[in-house]
């Protein structure tokens, strides 16, 4: 009989409703591509799309992210030196969610990960310019000077985007 209620008591397990995982790919949430012409790159999400959209049936979210990052400099070097290898290279784009993998990384709020781009933007070729523009600005000037953390430090989540990843 203790047999049997064990059997009863999985049964029902297995009949309940499933949980719903948590949503943790929100906006803000450094990943990182998995695929296509900008694998291996590093990317903030900007709006999340969990059950798809009509163009798009599946999960998905737009990024805005670091094709080239910048480069290390030291004093030595002029100044049209440290401004040509400071200089970012941003991109904008829909990515599937089994393209990417996020990281432990959540940029800080001052950044303002849902303004980096809107879907009007993504509509037309001109809109997906001005909206990498504005992303190169931003993040040219928060790699330059990093928003604090908590301590006072340098945030660690805008170092690890600025940071070329090695594999």
């Amino acid at each position: 009989s203790r047999v049997w209620e064990c059997v009863k008591r999985c049964a029902v397990l297995r009949l309940s409703p499933t949980y719903a995982m948590g949503k943790f790919i929100k906006s803000g949430r450094v990943v990182v591509l998995l695929q296509g012409r900008f694998a291996g790159k590093k990317a903030i999400v900007v709006k999340a799309f969990d059950d798809g959209s009509k163009a798009r049936s599946f999960g998905h979210c737009l990024v805005a992210g670091v094709a080239k990052a910048p480069l290390k400099v030291n004093k030595t070097m002029s100044k049209k030196k440290i401004a040509k290898r400071t200089r970012v290279k941003p991109f904008v784009r829909y990515v599937n969610y089994n393209h990417m993998m996020p990281t432990r990384y959540q940029v800080p709020s001052e950044i303002g990960a849902q303004s980096l781009a809107t879907d009007a933007q993504m509509d037309t070729a001109d809109g997906r310019i001005e909206a990498k523009k504005f992303v190169q600005k931003l993040l040219q000037e928060k790699f330059t000077s990093p928003p604090a953390d908590k301590s006072g430090r340098p945030s660690k989540d805008v170092l690890y985007l600025r940071k070329k990843l090695r594999f």
